[in-house]
Formats: structure tokens, C-alpha cells, sequence
């Protein structure tokens, strides 16, 4: 993989493309067994090409990058020390494991934009008494769970059963989320999702963007359209759930979505995530869910939530934010398996405006030099204790 900055792999080609030269073979026989994939790069100069391609490939079988997307897409990496932190990460189960022993999640969308629009107030600029805000996209950010900014507003009198009955009909599709749920959950309107907090993400995205995978734990009684996709969760509780956002949030699974993201966090390119399943008895498990816990439970409609995952309630001061996800960063880090090298390398090359002595506005990222200081030492503090 080349990119071809400065053009010097092609003069016309345009300079911000990465180009694959690519050498195939056909072969007879099982996908797993004998196919390979051996990947170098990529490569921004003649000088990294001609020093790189000497050295031995990264080598996977095909039955591995098939695991990596469903539609076995290969990583658009920074560069080629990248290779190493991405194997490492591809060693963690796929998002969507369905294994019976640990929580399970499925993405599901709830309101159209477009065919359930008659079910929602687009012209209100506050919202009308017994109506629920209609969040999109823009509505939530890392550790913020409500912008503000919403799509619109809709009746709960009349959009409660109209997702009652969309659920009931889809539970009978086998290939539906809520098949894999009991007759009693689906009976009960107050069942909804709707009603309590879930993990939502913007599906339109960039991988050049501050941040790719935006995801939150979007407060209850709101409803949400299209663009921001929530996880239902056949099995898990709320532990599960503030564990699952923690990693979701982190720089760590950030840094892998953005080697297959290009405009949409897809459903194909969400389900294969590799996210680590430690056992609750876990220590890393526990500070992961005690972090993101906190970090979610922003304030008091997330109450009974925090009661469950046995955190606090309410805002945190912008410091002390800052530091918890820090901490969380790095403790996931450890849940990847990976090394203080490779998490400084995350850190490097995330965001081409994001580098050492420079400083970001952004409130998910901040200041470079501080926030990679700062998880370092929660970083060294963690590995000293697993020890």
C-alpha cells in the first residue's frame, strides 16, 4: 500500500489517494486453509517503500480479513509500524459474538427520517407538552449525551404504539434483533427501548473527521431517527452497557474504525469491531464500567441507570472529566493487550491536525501533548497494579 504523497508514485495521480499494487493468485481449495493475505505498507516516500519492502509482510489467512469486515475490506493504514497495533486489536472478538456465555448486542434503527416523518413535529422550536424529542446525529457527542440539537419532536401517545407494532411484526422475522428476545419483553410497551437509556452512534461520519465513531448513551423517552443507529441487547445488563460505551468511546477502537470507515459507520463495517471480553471478575472489566459509568450518567435521568451500574449521578467537573478518560483510554488499552509504544502510536497518528505541540479545540480531544501525558500515566499506574 502506497500513499502517494507528494505524487511520487504517480506525478498526476492525485497526491491524497492510496494506491495498491497488488499481486494475485488464483488457487483450488478451503478458504481458510490456503489462502493468504500478506500485506506491506503503506508506504509515503520512495525511501519507506524501498526500506519496507524488503522486510516480511504482515501474513493473514483469508478466512482472518474475512473476519474483518463482511465485506472482507483491507485496512486503509497510517503506516506501516501500524501494522503490528492492528493485529494486536484483530486478536479481541467480533462486536456482534453471539457465544450464549456473555452479553450480546444487535444494531437496530428506530424512527425513518423520511417514511415515519408524519409522526413528527419538524416545525416547534421547543418541545410540546406530552412529546418526546426526536434525537439525530448531532443530538449527542463523546460524553455528551444531548446536544440540544434535534431533529424534531413527536407525540409518545401516538409514536408508542406505532413502535409496538413495528416490534411485534419484526419478531417474526428470524432475521430481526427482536427475535432473539421472549414473548414477555415484547409484550410490554414500557419494554421499548425508548424507554430507558441505550448506546446510540452517528452512522454519517468521516475517518478524517476529530472523531469517527461517536457513540453515547442517549438519555430515555426520547426517540431517534435513522441516522444514529442504537444497540439492542438480547442479553447484558447495565453493567454490560456501561462497559460496552467505555470501549466504544475510547481513542483505541477510534484509531481501528477509522482504517474502514470512509463516510458511514455501516452496520457491515460496526459488527466486526473488535472489542475485548474479559470476565466481570476482571479487574480492567471493572474500571472500564466504574469510568464509562461515570462519564455517562450525566445527570438524573440516568439515576436509576447509575443505581445499576453502581456509579454516581450528575456533571463532572471539566478536570476531573478529563481525567477519567484518560484513565479510560488506558485502561482499555490494556484490554486491547497493547504495549506503552503502541499506544503512543494511536495517539500519533489519529488525526493529522492532532500532533505533538499542537493543541485541538476540540472538547473529545484537547490539548495533545497533556491528554498523552495524562494516559501514559494512567497507563504506567495500570500496569504497575496488573503486575
Amino acid at each position: 500500500m502506497l500513499l502517494n504523497t507528494g505524487g511520487w508514485v504517480f506525478d498526476e495521480a492525485e497526491p491524497r489517494y492510496t494506491i495498491g499494487l497488488s499481486s494475485v493468485s488464483r488457487s483450488i481449495g478451503n478458504l481458510g486453509a490456503d489462502t493468504r493475505v500478506r500485506l506491506r505498507g503503506p508506504f509515503a516516500s520512495l525511501e519507506r517503500f524501498q526500506n519496507g519492502v524488503g522486510r516480511p509482510p504482515a501474513e493473514f489467512a483469508g478466512a482472518e480479513v474475512m473476519d474483518w469486515t463482511d465485506t472482507a475490506s483491507l485496512p486503509l493504514l497510517p503506516t506501516d509500524e501500524s501494522l503490528e497495533i492492528f493485529v494486536q486489536l484483530r486478536k479481541h472478538p467480533r462486536l456482534d459474538l453471539n457465544d450464549a456465555r456473555s452479553w450480546r448486542v444487535r444494531p437496530q434503527t428506530e424512527l425513518h427520517a423520511t417514511n415515519d416523518k408524519g409522526l413528527m413535529d419538524l416545525k416547534s422550536e421547543s418541545c410540546p407538552r406530552g412529546f418526546w424529542p426526536v434525537f439525530k446525529g448531532e443530538s449527542f457527542d463523546i460524553w455528551e449525551p444531548d446536544t440540544g440539537r434535534y431533529y424534531g419532536f413527536a407525540d409518545s401517545a401516538k409514536v408508542v404504539p406505532h413502535l409496538q407494532d413495528k416490534r411485534r411484526r419484526a419478531a417474526r422475522n428470524r432475521n430481526s434483533p427482536f427475535c432473539e428476545f421472549d414473548a414477555a419483553w415484547l409484550a410490554k410497551d414500557r419494554m421499548l427501548p425508548c424507554y430507558s437509556p441505550r448506546i446510540a452512534f452517528r452512522d454519517i461520519t468521516n475517518r478524517t473527521n476529530q472523531r469517527t465513531v461517536i457513540a453515547a448513551l442517549v438519555p430515555p423517552k426520547v426517540f431517534i431517527t435513522n441516522a444514529a443507529p442504537y444497540l439492542l441487547w438480547p442479553r447484558g445488563d447495565e453493567r454490560d452497557q456501561a462497559f460496552l460505551v467505555g470501549v466504544l468511546s475510547s481513542l483505541c477502537l477510534d484509531w481501528y474504525a477509522r482504517r474502514f470507515v470512509e463516510t458511514h459507520v455501516n452496520f457491515f463495517i460496526l459488527n466486526p469491531f473488535p472489542v475485548p471480553r474479559p470476565p466481570p471478575a476482571d479487574r480492567l472489566w471493572q474500571r472500564v464500567v466504574a469510568l464509562a459509568g461515570r462519564l455517562a450518567a450525566v445527570d438524573d435521568r440516568y439515576a436509576a441507570w447509575a443505581g445499576a451500574v453502581g456509579v454516581e449521578c450528575g456533571p463532572l467537573e471539566a478536570r476531573e472529566k478529563l481525567d477519567l478518560i484518560c484513565e479510560l483510554d488506558a485502561v482499555v488499552a490494556h484490554l486491547y493487550g497493547l504495549e506503552e509504544r503502541h499506544l503512543a502510536h494511536i495517539f500519533e497518528t489519529f488525526h493529522e491536525k492532532w500532533q505533538p505541540g499542537t493543541s485541538c479545540d476540540h472538547p473529545t480531544l484537547g490539548d495533545y501533548n497533556a491528554r498523552l501525558a495524562a494516559t501514559l500515566r494512567h497507563f504506567r499506574a495500570w500496569g504497575g497494579r496488573l503486575k
